[in-house]
Parts: C-alpha cells; sequence; structure tokens
C-alpha cells in the first residue's frame, strides 16, 4: 500500500472519546510534518470540539462521520486510510463491525482493546480476510498488552543472541500508578456480564491458550494461574493476583504461537501485581486480592451493578491531565531459560499507564503501521504488538522515553 493510495495516512476513530483525545493529542505533536491525519466519529459536533482542543496542528485535520452501526460509513472511512486507530470500546459492543472494514478494506488496524471475546471473535472471523487483503489487525497497542509483549520479545532477543537456549519460566511482576477512565470500566463490566451468562465464554475466559492461532497444536504444558492468591517472592515483596494478566498472558502466547513457538514450546508465563513488603505489603495483597473478588461477584450480579454504577466513573471521563502525568508503570519479568540461566527484563515509563502512556503506546503503534511498513515483520492477519510492530514498536517507545532491556542476572 503505497502513502498516494489513500487520501489519509491514519484516521482516529472515535475521536471524541477520553483515550481518542489522547491519542489524536499525541499524533497532533509526533506525526511527521507530512503525514495526513483525520478524525472521525459518529457525532460530527463531537469531534469537531475535540478537534478544538488538539494542539494547533490538530485543529485542522478534516473530518469524517463514520459509525460502527453503518456498514457503508466505515466502508467509506477505511478505503480512504492507510491506518485506522480504534478508540471505539467497549469492543464487545462496537468493535467488530471496524475490524471487518479495515480487513476487507486490506487497512492497517491498531486498538487498546483488553478484551479477551472481542479478540478472539476477531481472530476466527476476520484474520483469514484480513491475511488475503495485507491488512495487519494489531490488538491490544495500549497498557493492555504493549509492556508484557514487547518486554518478553525483547528477553528473547537477548537470549537468542547469548545462545542461552529457549525460555522456560517467566513471571512478570507488574507496579503502576495511575486511575481508571468510565470506558474501562464499561469494558470489564462488559467482559463479566458475558461470561456470566455464557458458559462458553466463562470456557473461554479460563482457556490460559484462549488467543492461540491453533488450540489443538499448543503444547501441553501447564500455565501459571491467572488468580493466584496473596503470595510472596524471593526478594521479601508481597505479591496479588494482576487484573490484566488474563489478556496480557494470552496476547504473549499468541504472539510465542504466530512466531513458532520461538520463545519455546516450554514456555510458562504468569503475572502478578508487586504490592510491598513487611506487613503492609501482606494486608495490601490480602486486601487487593479480596477487592478483586468483590468487584469481580459485583459486575455479575445486577443489583450490585447498580450500585457501583454510582460511584464509577462515567463514560467518557478519566483522570485529569495532573494525575496521567503523575502516573507511571514497571513490569520486571524474571526469567529461567530450559538450560537453567537467568536473565530478567523490564518495560516501564512514565505517564498514567492506561491513559497517558496507552495514548502514547497506540499513537506509535499507529505512526509505525503507517511510516514504518517496509520495516515490519512480514506477516498480515490478526496479530499482536510483537508480532505484527514488533522491534519497530520497541525502537518507537524506547525514543520516547520508556524503557525495554533485558539483561543476565
Amino acid at each position: 500500500m503505497t502513502r498516494d493510495s489513500r487520501d489519509h495516512d491514519i484516521v482516529v476513530f472515535g475521536t471524541s472519546g477520553f483515550v481518542g483525545r489522547l491519542v489524536a493529542a499525541h499524533l497532533a505533536e509526533h506525526a511527521p510534518d507530512d503525514a495526513c491525519i483525520a478524525l472521525a466519529g459518529r457525532s460530527r459536533e463531537k469531534v469537531e470540539r475535540a478537534r478544538a482542543e488538539l494542539p494547533a496542528r490538530g485543529r485542522g485535520w478534516p473530518l469524517l462521520v463514520a459509525d460502527a452501526s453503518d456498514p457503508a460509513s466505515l466502508a467509506a472511512m477505511t478505503s480512504s486510510a492507510r491506518v485506522v486507530v480504534s478508540a471505539v470500546g467497549p469492543y464487545l459492543r462496537r468493535g467488530l463491525p471496524v475490524v471487518e472494514a479495515c480487513a476487507r478494506a486490506g487497512t492497517h488496524y491498531a486498538d487498546l482493546t483488553g478484551e479477551v471475546p472481542f479478540v478472539r471473535q476477531a481472530i476466527d472471523r476476520y484474520d483469514a480476510v484480513a491475511r488475503a487483503s495485507g491488512a495487519r489487525l494489531v490488538h491490544c497497542c495500549g497498557y493492555d498488552s504493549v509492556p508484557s509483549d514487547l518486554a518478553v520479545l525483547t528477553l528473547h532477543r537477548r537470549v537468542e543472541a547469548a545462545g542461552a537456549g529457549p525460555l522456560g519460566r517467566v513471571l512478570a511482576v507488574a507496579s503502576a500508578r495511575g486511575g481508571v477512565s468510565g470506558g474501562t470500566v464499561a469494558s470489564m463490566r462488559g467482559v463479566v456480564e458475558l461470561g456470566a451468562g455464557d458458559p462458553s465464554v466463562r470456557r473461554l475466559l479460563a482457556d490460559p491458550f484462549a488467543l492461540s492461532p491453533d488450540r489443538a497444536a499448543e503444547p501441553d504444558v501447564s500455565q501459571p494461574s491467572d488468580f493466584l492468591g496473596p503470595s510472596l517472592l524471593v526478594d521479601g515483596r508481597w505479591t496479588a493476583p494482576f487484573p490484566m494478566a488474563s489478556v496480557n498472558t494470552r496476547v504473549v502466547r499468541r504472539s510465542n504461537a504466530l512466531q513458532g513457538w520461538a520463545y519455546g514450546r516450554g514456555l510458562r508465563y504468569g503475572e502478578v501485581v508487586g504490592v510491598g513488603r513487611g506487613v503492609g505489603g501482606a494486608l495490601g495483597a490480602f486486601g487487593l486480592t479480596a477487592g478483586m473478588g468483590v468487584a469481580a461477584a459485583a459486575f455479575a450480579v445486577p443489583p450490585a451493578r447498580a450500585l457501583l454504577d454510582r460511584v464509577l466513573p462515567d463514560a467518557g471521563s478519566g483522570p485529569d491531565e495532573e494525575a496521567r502525568r503523575a502516573g507511571w508503570f514497571r513490569t520486571e519479568l524474571r526469567a529461567v531459560t530450559a538450560a537453567g540461566e537467568r536473565y530478567e527484563a523490564v518495560a516501564a515509563g512514565s505517564g498514567d499507564p492506561g491513559y497517558a502512556a496507552t495514548a502514547m503506546m497506540l499513537g506509535e503503534s499507529a505512526l509505525a503501521l503507517a511510516f514504518d511498513e517496509e520495516r515490519l515483520p512480514d506477516r498480515a492477519g490478526s496479530l499482536t504488538p510483537a508480532t505484527g510492530i514488533g522491534d519497530v514498536l520497541v525502537e518507537r517507545l524506547r525514543a520516547a522515553g520508556h524503557t525495554y532491556e533485558a539483561a543476565p542476572r
């Protein structure tokens, strides 16, 4: 796909949403001078208001009207673009028509979903279509699941270069400071509600290889549970279940399989959240574990959901600029290769992980798809950040100030 074959290099779909506005602002500050970028949404008035709040360069970008419920409008939008950034969550409700339109138009696509059932549906319905058209459909390009996916890729590159053999056990310990938006809450609630009413969805969510390209071909290797209770690491830190492990671990395993199990057919990958040391760490770990259980149960019970709606953020809202600037994330990987050698890797960055950092990750993913195409992995179809953009995205995020590194330990 050449630049002059489409009217726009990038279209941001869902610009009037909370993260959509942040992604558009990132592009206004970091896209190449000659980039042609358009802003899209179902309400011209809302997109116009969002455009008016962008840095000066973005205020002159063209507007497109497109609605996930209107296939013709999506076809017009996707056929005009080389890359579509979709920020129209909850994706289970609104996302699939956009994926389909991009797959059929041969248009590259990036989103920030953390909804495993949505990604599974996108794979089953449109992976083959996208492979035929040459479209890269790259899911999970935000805090779900870029740090996890690219940290394991970085680790693999270091271990492979040292001839240290395939990876065996890898544990990611996440820590972060950030807030919650109404869109995130809606996505979490949608997944829980879907699982509560459909046994097949519950089985999918429980499957550690839920996003595998070929479930039957996966090696018979048990995987760490995503919901282990509080535990104590050898360095004295207490840990608790990581809310994003249920999607991040599936993305990493899909990346491994799409690369012919390059990380190792015996890879055992798990994630936890680091809480702290001593009595305070223990109390925090037990409290976080209990809180996650209560929240999941509350989302599944209609009367409890009604109470949560009164206290949780509304759709379209999120942390203010000061809170977004004060946020940060750090994911530390501890690995043992099949040969028994020990390695560590780190993915870290500043900015609220779910919003400031995510907007940067998603924006840089779009820029890579649009302007680094010749250096991207030679793949099309339903992909992960590591397999659809890979080392190019690692380079871009490092240049933007994030850390991705690995070393023996």
